[in-house]
């Protein structure tokens, strides 16, 4: 499988042990970081924020902030780390985000994210690709939309990631943005047949696989989110499908494969409960998925847990995992 199957940056949810867990279901995808402002990482505790596994390659830091000295200064520190991209957030609808000056709110202000654009692309060869959406409240208009593109494309971005709705910034939610806002995918297969020279990426309600097929007739990549994370597997079987030639794990092996990394994070301190809340649903739909997840809820908190709470876990499945 080529990298045109993406795993989309969630707040919260893709950090780097999700990110392990992801690499384990595919090989190939591409994995993006949880949003990190430049602020954090210019003005704080930048490892903290940037480490991550060299298994998970390949793998992109995205970066949100509106301030050029501090997004260059977070690339810099992150180009160091290894990273094989960085992103910038241009599409995420959150108060947290908006109150900062970053994210859906920079479309009205693409000459912000073009001047961002250049000062990070002069401290790394990486690329530096943007993550957007198709506008903003009643900013949705093709012109608004290419407007944005030709400005942030002028400045050297060759790869945008399109969420395939508008974000609502007064009056949804970030969690409403993702649902009731309605997907048109057909404007983001425009983009693809006005900008041929660019790499466009849909993002937005891609949960079957006929429906990534269908996208990809039109444009470059499509991104995933929320339904790799509820249900873990699909990667997997995504994998299948554009590999035909890799061997679909089975999920037991699946798991046994995380107990190395688990023992290395739980040694070095952390909680177990830090890794197994994204493992949770790997059985979802299958039988036994209560056990599973009953059990690791039911002990993954404890002081002193380690990698028998899955082990444990598995043996408490009604049939075989």
């Amino acid at each position: 499988m080529k990298n045109n199957i993406l795993i989309a940056p969630m707040m919260d949810w893709t950090d780097r042990h999700c990110r392990y867990f992801f690499r384990l279901l595919s090989p190939s995808a591409f994995l993006y970081t949880e949003m990190v402002t430049a602020a954090a990482i210019h003005h704080g505790d930048a490892d903290r924020f940037l480490r991550f596994n060299d298994a998970e390659h390949p793998v992109a830091l995205q970066l949100g902030g509106s301030n050029a000295e501090w997004m260059a200064s977070a690339t810099r520190k992150a180009a160091a780390y290894g990273y094989d991209e960085i992103n910038i957030n241009v599409g995420c609808p959150s108060d947290r985000v908006q109150s900062g000056q970053f994210g859906a709110c920079l479309m009205a202000q693409p000459e912000i994210v073009a001047e961002c654009l250049n000062a990070m692309q002069a401290e790394t060869d990486l690329p530096v690709t943007v993550k957007t959406r198709i506008g903003i409240d009643d900013d949705d208009s093709d012109e608004f939309l290419h407007r944005f593109v030709d400005c942030v494309a002028a400045a050297g971005c060759r790869k945008f990631i399109v969420h395939a709705r508008i974000a609502v910034l007064q009056g949804l939610s970030p969690k409403d943005n993702r649902t009731i806002p309605p997907l048109n995918y057909d404007r983001v297969y425009g983009l693809k047949h006005r900008y041929p020279e660019l790499e466009i990426v849909i993002n937005g309600g891609l949960a079957e696989i006929e429906r990534i097929d269908a996208a990809l007739q039109h444009v470059d990549g499509a991104m995933i989110g929320r339904q790799v994370y509820h249900r873990p597997y699909f990667l997997a079987e995504l994998e299948h499908h554009f590999n035909p030639e890799s061997q679909l794990p089975d999920r037991r092996e699946i798991v046994m494969g995380m107990l190395p990394y688990v023992e290395s994070v739980t040694a070095a301190g952390e909680p177990l409960q830090r890794v197994t809340r994204h493992m949770l649903g790997l059985y979802a739909g299958q039988p036994g998925a209560r056990a599973w997840r009953r059990y690791i809820s039911e002990h993954a908190h404890r002081p002193d847990a380690g990698t028998e709470v899955l082990t444990d876990a598995l043996n408490a499945m009604p049939i075989a995992a």
